[in-house]
């Protein structure tokens, strides 16, 4: 341990070499970059939907799972309650947060969104990103996906996507 506290740093890993159809987050970019896409995402949360959406997007960024972002209006009503504190990101700007809620279970701070992002990220404005292990499942295009270790990230793993990824004790300074 350091004396912060923090366990050292592990040395870059080295990454998983891509099989066809597949992407290695060793290649997403650093600053990050935003993408549209047309997979249809479900989340469900207290065995209910509650989001469902074919207009999300994700973010990559060097080392990191995938984050997704889903249209507001994807949301059951209801589903989304603002709570206080923000964080900052240095590439999008500061975050504002919301417990999830679904057929009666609560997921606190599991959501969270960019209301007035940084230049060259507006596509995050009116969308809301979760993290996946919160929920009871989210799904893309029917595959459920694995969430990112950690409780900083909301990386959404799927088969198609290789690391090592950054978010296990020890990965912070990759």
């Amino acid at each position: 341990m350091t004396p912060a506290g923090f366990p050292r740093s592990l040395p870059r890993p080295k990454p998983i070499t891509p099989k066809a159809g597949q992407e290695s987050v060793w290649d997403y970019p650093r600053p990050p970059r935003v993408e549209s896409r047309s997979e249809r995402v479900v989340v469900r949360l207290g065995g209910e939907v509650i989001a469902d959406t074919s207009g999300a997007v994700r973010v990559l960024e060097t080392s990191h799972p995938p984050v997704y972002y889903l249209p507001i209006e994807a949301f059951v009503d209801g589903a989304l309650r603002p709570v206080e504190g923000t964080s900052f990101c240095e590439f999008k700007g500061e975050a504002h947060y919301f417990d999830v809620l679904g057929g009666g279970a609560v997921a606190a701070r599991a959501a969270w969104n960019y209301p007035e992002p940084a230049r060259g990220f507006d596509a995050l404005g009116p969308r809301i990103a979760l993290y996946p292990g919160q929920m009871d499942s989210c799904e893309i295009d029917g595959e459920r996906v694995t969430s990112q270790v950690g409780d900083f990230y909301g990386g959404w793993i799927t088969t198609n996507i290789v690391g090592p990824f950054k978010g296990p004790p020890g990965t912070m300074g990759w």
